[in-house]
């Protein structure tokens, strides 16, 4: 499929240079440290993991807590020495950065919509032989940088299919990996001065007068402010002495209403509050390029989905339960992107990123537990059954897959304390 860097461009398709790829891998360590301030930190056993499975078709599954969470996948490609495929929403493939994404194997997908586009490509990309690809199974980025949101089934279940491809084609059915990562992103000392700046910064933006010396109560402050601010954009009447997550609750509720209400989109009430808001952004982009002179406010409605999806896993008591230096901050990044209107806020020191491999799990094995499954079922091998096998095996997958990254995670905030 060719390239087009048009605006009605529907799919980017990967067009890796694997010769262009391992140069940018050998100064991305330099790229990541001196540019983003981060540095990649990984056991050499979970390297030997991946090395171990390296002539294999792999998935990896990372958490997604941080925008700079591709940068650190592909500097863990650089660290094994492989050339991974990555898909990555279809917002991020703008300008030349786009294009440098597809040269190093990234793809597009458009969220809230079924792309079949993407979907062909990642069975395609899947079948083919030491295949390496990536796919955040939260959907999205969480902000959270030690909890995760639930994990959705769709890698999995394109990994079945591709192998009921390949088992078409060949004697025996092929190993195939799926593997959890967790990535974990810690500051080196108290970090009290860059959250004593940050904590200025949004005073002053938000007309604060901080009567409070404590570093939380201050940001309690800010969020107080800012949570009364948008419910009175959003004409919401709210108790002040109510509790702060049912107020947050309720407020998102009421902007998704706002936004799909103006939209005329019917809820889809069943799905995650996310996916909605996916869909949401997909018809807004299409009615921005068919009718951009409506009556329709689009910015409004553009910022309103934006703000769902920066406070979508946020709730109340999330920095007091452990208050680190990274839960401070990465709450004061969604604030800054709130109050300031920014999509990245400036890192605020020298991160490490830990990177913590979970066991390997063999979809081959899996294939022919279900197969025999259903094998032991005569009187009720319909498709019907099938299907309901299928779908438990990949539902609890997908459980499975998630406990381990959220343990890994928490077994890395118990290390480091």
């Amino acid at each position: 499929m060719p390239n087009t860097s048009s605006s009605d461009a529907k799919f980017f398709p990967p067009q890796q240079n694997p010769l262009l790829t391992r140069l940018i891998q050998s100064i991305f360590y330099l790229v990541v440290y001196f540019g983003y301030k981060i540095r990649l930190v990984i056991d050499d056993r979970d390297v030997a993991k991946l090395r171990e499975i390296g002539d294999q078709r792999v998935v990896y599954l990372p958490n997604h807590s941080n925008l700079d969470d591709g940068l650190v996948i592909f500097l863990l490609s650089a660290h094994v020495g492989q050339l991974f495929h990555y898909v990555v929403a279809y917002e991020v493939f703008q300008g030349l950065i786009g294009k440098l994404m597809q040269k190093v194997g990234a793809y597009s997908i458009r969220r809230g919509v079924g792309d079949r586009a993407s979907i062909v490509q990642t069975l395609k990309i899947l079948q083919q032989p030491q295949c390496k690809l990536v796919i955040f199974p939260e959907g999205g980025c969480s902000y959270q940088n030690d909890t995760v949101m639930p994990f959705r089934s769709g890698a999995i279940e394109l990994s079945f299919k591709a192998i009921a491809k390949l088992a078409k084609q060949e004697t025996t059915i092929p190993d195939f990996y799926l593997v959890p990562v967790s990535l974990r992103y810690l500051y080196p000392g108290t970090m009290e001065r860059e959250i004593a700046k940050t904590l200025s910064r949004l005073e002053t933006a938000l007309s604060i007068q901080p009567t409070e010396d404590d570093f939380y109560l201050r940001l309690r402050a800010i969020a107080a402010r800012l949570l009364t601010n948008l419910e009175t954009e959003y004409s919401i009447n709210s108790v002040p002495e109510e509790d702060w997550n049912q107020r947050i609750k309720t407020l998102r509720t009421h902007l998704l209403n706002y936004c799909e209400e103006q939209l005329n989109i019917t809820p889809a009430t069943e799905l995650p509050n996310r996916e909605r808001v996916y869909k949401v952004q997909s018809i807004l982009a299409n009615l921005i390029e068919l009718s951009p002179q409506s009556t329709i406010d689009y910015q409004h409605i553009q910022q309103t989905t934006i703000r769902l999806l920066n406070f979508d896993a946020i709730y109340d008591g999330y920095v007091a339960a452990n208050p680190t230096p990274e839960r401070f901050l990465a709450t004061l990044d969604r604030l800054e992107r709130e109050v300031f209107q920014i999509d990245r806020p400036k890192s605020k020191g020298l991160r490490q990123v830990i990177v913590k491999i979970g066991t390997p799990i063999n979809l081959k094995e899996y294939w022919q537990a279900y197969q025999s499954n259903c094998g032991v079922c005569p009187e009720d091998n319909s498709p019907l059954h099938q299907s309901l096998s299928l779908q438990q095996t990949i539902d609890n997958l997908t459980a499975a897959i998630q406990h381990t990254v959220q343990t890994n995670l928490v077994n890395q905030i118990n290390s480091s304390q």
